[in-house]
This record gives C-alpha cells, structure tokens and sequence, in this order.
C-alpha cells in the first residue's frame, strides 16, 4: 500500500493521516474520525486478502466476524486497545481501534551490551508483573497473542502503564494443527521472540511466557535475542555472564521462561508470578558497575564518581565494567594500594583513568598516561605490562574488525562472525564490531528465509532431495537451525519412502509391459536412498527390455520376418536379459515390505 491512501476517508468517517506498517497480516495506518468534535485519533488495521474469489471471501469474512468479537472481549482489559468499529468496503475488511499515545517498549530498552542503561533486577521484575497480568487475562479468554515483542508494548504517556498492542497474530488456544508455518511468515522484527514450537506451528499458551522472557533478559543484558548464544548440547539460551548483576533465583525463573521445549517452561502466567512472589524486591539490585574481587578499584571508581555526573548506569560505566574485570590490573596492584594510600593511590588512579581513555577508544591517550607512572613505583610493572597488551591487543582488534568488514562486504556473512567473535575485550573495537555482526545476523537471517522458503516450495511438490540441499546451505548460526535440524530429519525421511513409491510404480508399469514409464519413474529416484542401487539395476533391464520390445514390434510390422532374424532377436535377448529375473509380482511384494519397514 503507497502514499496515496493518505486523505482517504473510510466507511464516510475515518481519514487517514498516516502510514505506520505494512505487517505480515495487513496494512496499518493512523486515521481521525471525522465524526467525533475533536476528531480523534485511531488505528485502523487493513486485513490482507489473498484472493478475490466469492468462496474465498466468504470463508474470510465469517473468519473476520469471529476474531472481530475476540478482539471486543479483549479490549475490555485496560492494557489493550479497545476495538472501535469494524467493517468491509469494495472486499476489504477493516479494524478500528482505540490510538494509544505513547512510545514503543524498544525505546526503553539497551540497544547494546555495553552503549545502553541496562535495568535493574526490580525493574525487570515490574515489568514482568505488569505484562503478565496482560497475559493472563488474555489466556483466560482462549487466546495466545503469537507476537509478543517490545514493539508492541506501548508505555502510555498518561499513566505509564504498558500497553498490549498488535493482536493481528492471535491463535486460539485450543486450535491443534500439524501444518508448518513458514518463517518468511513471521515479521523480521518478531524474530527471536519466537519460541521453536511456533515454527512448526506447535503454538501454546507459554509461547507467550518465551518471547517475554528474551524481551526480560534483554532489558538485563542489553543483548537482542539473536545476540545471545545457543549452547548446541541442550539448545538453551546462554544468557547469564559475571557482567550481569541478578541473583540466582530470578536468574532461575527467566531461565525456565525460556526453555527450548515447552514442556519444560512454566505452563501459564500465574505460574510464573507465583514464583516472582518468592523473590524479595530488595535483594539482587543491579549495581552500575561491580567490579568483583577488587576493593582498590571499588574505592577509586567512588572516588572518581564524585567529580563526573554519569546517569546511574552510562554507557561509560557500563564499559568500564567489562574492561577492567578483564583487565589483569585489576588483581595486579590492587594489593599495594590497600598497602600504601598514597602515592601508590594516585598512581593507580592514573592507571585507571588510562584503562578508561582505552576503552573509550584512545589508544595514545592510554599509554601516555600509563607513562606517566614513574619506575620508582610499585605500580610501574604493571603500568608497562598493561601498555604492551593494549598494544597487542588493539592491533589484534584492528586486524580481525577489516577481516570482519571485509567478509561483511564480500557477503561471507557467517566469516564475519566469526571475525568478530574474534575481537578482544575492548569497548571501542567491540561497539564498531557490533554493528558488523548485527548486519552479518540480518543478512543470515535473511539468506534463512529465502532458503527455507525454496525448501517449502520443493517439499511441497515432493522434491526432496532438492529441499534438503537447500537446507544444508541455511548457516548454523541461523535462529531457525533447529527448525532446519528438524526438517532435514523430516524431508531425508519423505525421500526415502518417496524412493521406494516410485521404485513400486516402476514394477508396476513393467508388469504391464509400459518400461518408457518405469524408466521414466526409475530416473527420478534419488541417490542417497535405500533403494537406489536397485533402481540403477531395474533401469539397465528395463532399458534392454524397452529396445527388445521396440524391435520385435518392428519386426511384427514386417511383411516376412526369416526365421534367421526371429532366433537373432531371441538370442539376444537371451544374451542381454535374465529372462527368469523378471518376476513382476517378486518385484512387487520387495517393495512392499520396504514400504512397511519405511512406515
């Protein structure tokens, strides 16, 4: 849908004013009523239609009426828009729902690890509890949302209340289906709230508890859930690192939110906020920066706080956590400042203002004041120590961030990952390097959904051997690896009793005497198939068999045939074909039982 639905008006009331999306399952825009004095504003939703035709949009329009009054009853919470009006106009249907003035959750959230203003544990925890009351009327009205995401969470200005939005997805919870749902179904943005079993079209009530607990951990970590690490043993989520200041036992909860199989995750929102309720809200808060082990540096970061006026957690502070845990300094002249104040104290603030002015990216800054360090001091060993890993490590961060552009560039997604992955702890290099890897991962994630879309398109028509190689070329970094782990079983299955249909149906037609269609059927019988060798073996004999009976018809059409070229045809045929191994009803009791064993 363009531009020129702007100033439109809709049912003779709704003007349209602005285009906010065009999602998977429709078009939606921001229209006035131009009935209501102050002309207010509301979303309204363009359901897509596939077809045309009066059958298809019969089917459409009764599905349209019953979600519509779904829709009605969930409005009535309120943390969801209220459903306004609905209606059809030239055979398309529209919703109308209540406009919620306010700003997406995405806004709220840190966009990196390190650049962003990770929540704390209780901020996590309200958040939890404000969208599981959400959730759990929902679930009590027979319906799972399907996309719970942070841009369908709208804080609203007027209250600060989070607002569920978005219900276009929704499913019913007693709806079972076997079908599978194509990831080029599901919006870019939805991608990584999505548990495994919405895939494969397996939705259940605490898919909804997955996508909220990445979205959770995300406002802990700062990392996107396409960020985050899979551990290829068990499938879950690495998420949990010493960075992250949460105690064990909401670290448990989020863990189980967001198990890989669903069976294992909590089995509905009350569940879950029955577990928050054992969490005491004044432990584990999250502290700006902790830097563990280190009482020297705990005392000059209090020091140093006095004089800046960084927000509670900067961006700054945020780094600073990361690189000096993993600094060896930190261990290394903690001990002589706890011994000596002073001028030891002054000389380590030194060295930690260069840490900073290295991680902030000023590589020259850094050695210049770790030069400054006179050699008289016990800190000077490590000062010198210090300068020469930066060194190295700055021209190891340099070297592997171009070998990741380059890769980026050259379109070798999955080598610039790897790059990167390879870049040493530095804020700098990493927050440059970030930004490779979040391309690399849409430019995969992409790749996926062209390569699992062809696999479908083949699958469907029953070409499975071409279905599987595409499978093979989706990179194992893919979020949808396991759902192509799982398909690969499934199509390597479908090939093999394909095979053996086929190899049957040749038997079949060579037991009428048809072998241009038993070959024709033998040559579209894959290699890597149990019955592939057999096939290779039917295919000469029938060939033979096909030339045989092309000759001896020949001959039939003859006027008179010599007895000398009858016994030639049937000396040959004696010669090339074991007449006794043409045994049709053998051939076909063979596959039947290969068919049974198959099924």
């Amino acid at each position: 849908m363009t531009n020129h639905m702007i100033g439109k008006v809709l049912q003779g009331r709704y003007q349209i004013v602005q285009i906010l999306d065009a999602g998977v399952f429709g078009q939606t825009y921001i229209a006035v009523d131009t009935e209501q004095p102050e002309q207010h504003k509301c979303v309204i939703k363009q359901l897509k239609v596939a077809s045309s035709q009066p059958e298809y949009l019969k089917t459409q329009r009764l599905h349209f009426l019953s979600e519509t009054e779904t829709l009605k009853h969930l409005g009535k919470h309120e943390q969801i828009p209220k459903l306004i009006a609905c209606f059809e106009e030239k055979q398309r249907f529209y919703l109308v729902q209540e406009f919620i003035e306010g700003h997406a959750l995405t806004a709220e959230l840190p966009i990196h690890q390190r650049l962003g203003y990770p929540w704390s544990e209780s901020d996590v925890i309200e958040l939890l509890h404000d969208v599981l009351g959400i959730l759990e009327f929902v679930h009590s009205q027979g319906v799972i949302h399907c996309d719970i995401k942070p841009d369908n969470l709208i804080r609203r200005a007027c209250d600060g209340k989070l607002v569920l939005i978005d219900f276009g997805a929704i499913q019913a919870i007693d709806v079972g289906t076997d079908a599978i749902l194509p990831i080029d179904k599901f919006p870019v943005t939805s991608l990584g709230y999505i548990p495994p079993e919405q895939f494969i079209g397996q939705t259940q009530p605490n898919s909804d508890i997955y996508a909220l607990g990445m979205i959770a951990i995300q406002a802990l970590t700062g990392l996107s859930p396409l960020q985050l690490k899979i551990d290829p043993r068990s499938n879950e989520m690495i998420w949990r690192s010493e960075q992250i200041s949460v105690s064990d036992r909401f670290a448990a909860i989020l863990s189980q939110m967001i198990r890989h199989n669903y069976q294992a995750r909590f089995q509905s929102t009350t569940e879950v906020l029955q577990a928050l309720k054992q969490i005491s809200t004044g432990n584990g808060q999250t502290q700006a920066v902790q830097l563990q082990g280190n009482v020297l540096l705990n005392s000059a970061k209090a020091e140093d706080n006095k004089h800046c006026k960084f927000p509670k957690s900067s961006p700054l502070a945020v780094g600073m956590k990361v690189g000096l845990v993993a600094n060896s300094l930190a261990m290394g002249f903690g001990l002589y400042a706890l011994i000596n104040n002073s001028p030891v104290r002054s000389e380590t603030d030194t060295l930690y203002k260069a840490t900073k002015a290295y991680q902030a990216g000023d590589l020259e800054e850094a050695i210049a004041l770790a030069k400054k360090i006179p050699s008289t001091s016990n800190v000077y060993p490590e000062a010198q120590a210090t300068i020469a890993e930066w060194q190295n490590q700055w021209q190891t961060a340099a070297e592997k961030y171009l070998t990741a552009e380059k890769a980026l560039h050259e379109g070798r997604w999955v080598d610039a990952l790897n790059a990167a992955s390879q870049v040493p702890d530095n804020l700098y290099w990493q927050t440059k390097t970030d930004k490779i890897v979040e391309q690399a991962k849409v430019k995969i994630e992409a790749q996926t959904h062209k390569l699992l879309t062809k696999a479908y398109q083949k699958a469907s028509v029953k070409d499975f051997n071409t279905a599987l190689a595409y499978l093979h070329q989706v990179p194992s970094e893919s979020s949808a690896n396991t759902l192509v782990q799982q398909k690969l079983a499934e199509y390597n299955q479908k090939k093999q009793v394909r095979a053996v249909f086929l190899l049957q149906q040749a038997y079949r037609q060579a037991a009428v005497s048809k072998f241009e269609a038993a070959i024709e059927f033998l040559q579209q019988i894959p290699k890597n198939t149990s019955v592939y060798a057999t096939a290779q073996v039917k295919l000469i004999e029938y060939t033979h068999k096909q030339h045989l009976q092309a000759e001896a018809q020949k001959l039939a059409k003859s006027k008179m045939p010599s007895a000398a070229k009858i016994k030639e045809v049937i000396n040959r045929s004696r010669t090339n074909i074991n007449l006794q191994s043409f045994a049709p009803e053998s051939d076909l009791q063979e596959v039947n039982t290969q068919l049974q064993t198959r099924l």
